[in-house]
């Protein structure tokens, strides 16, 4: 059971002598260990300043075709839920947040930091845990460098320093440009393996509890997206090409949450703030379709008869 409440809640729960006594686990199942330990090591022919270099270049490209939400109240307050994730990770790059209009249940990152939230997501995610779960997720996608791994193992050796049209045109950030910011498609042009959109669900997890949400907030907002693609087939498939959003990778996330975090007495499940943002951004939006809508009516002429 979840609670929701106006004011800054919090879900209290008993301790478990159970959890976080197994002194022999790796770094990588510590959640106290975050900051630690060599998430995003591997094979990478980019430095950290090419991969935030390249990730400049492609999020310049994103603004120019999205359209970003401009709203400073909105703006800042998903920038604040962002940056507290980020210090509560194993990133080594500086994040920005930004929030897009589109009607896909997503977020997205792009290499060196660079995070796009859709209004979408926002409108589905009642409670800021649950958004807090979709971004930590994407957090961890930059944390673990897969952008630049995965175009290693593609022998894109050299795409940073390639026209900027060029990588849009096939490259890493192809689909963006073809796709016209669909806003719901970047996650997919970025084909992650099913290996690494595991290893997102399973840092994100902890850079969610380690931010003092309720970890939780990622099971409840998984089940939404599932039950979002049974009643909208596609919806959230074509996000989540290479990890269907299912009942197996829910049980999963459900099981390693169970098994490496250690119980909290609090966790923030929600807060007032959230509500109010959330809120603000749905009538924003609510407002400029009136507008549009009026501006589609016919006009009429009228006669005064006598």
């Amino acid at each position: 059971m979840r609670f929701r409440c106006a004011l800054p809640c919090l879900l209290v729960l008993v301790a478990s002598p159970t959890f976080g006594q197994d002194s022999s686990r790796n770094k990588r199942d510590d959640p106290a260990q975050i900051g630690n330990r060599d998430v995003g090591k591997g094979v990478n022919l980019y430095s950290l300043e090419k991969e935030m270099a390249l990730g400049k270049q492609l999020a310049q490209e994103v603004q120019r075709q999205a359209k970003v939400v401009e709203d400073p109240l909105i703006s800042e307050y998903i920038n604040r839920i962002g940056q507290n994730l980020v210090r509560s990770s194993d990133a080594k790059v500086p994040f920005t947040f930004q929030v897009v209009e589109g009607d896909s249940p997503n977020a997205f990152a792009l290499p060196g930091g660079y995070v796009f939230v859709y209004t979408a997501l926002i409108k589905i995610a009642d409670e800021e845990d649950e958004l807090a779960a979709a971004m930590a997720h994407e957090i961890a996608h930059v944390a673990a460098r897969h952008m630049t791994r995965l175009a290693t193992k593609s022998q894109i050796a050299k795409i940073a320093g390639i026209p900027v049209g060029v990588i849009l045109g096939g490259g890493i950030g192809g689909a963006v440009i073809r796709q016209g910011i669909d806003v719901g498609l970047p996650a997919a042009f970025l084909h992650f393996t099913r290996k690494d959109e595991s290893e997102a669900d399973y840092l994100g997890v902890q850079y969610l509890y380690a931010a003092g949400y309720d970890p939780n907030g990622a099971i409840s907002i998984f089940e939404k997206l599932e039950s979002l693609e049974r009643k909208r087939p596609g919806t959230v498939a074509r996000i989540f090409s290479t990890h269907p959003m299912d009942a197996t990778r829910i049980h999963k996330t459900e099981e390693e949450i169970g098994r490496i975090l250690p119980a909290k007495a609090e966790y923030v499940v929600n807060t007032s703030d959230y509500t109010a943002i959330r809120q603000r951004m749905i009538s924003l939006g609510a407002g400029k379709r009136a507008t549009q809508d009026e501006r589609q009516q016919p006009i009429v002429r009228r006669d005064l008869i006598e």
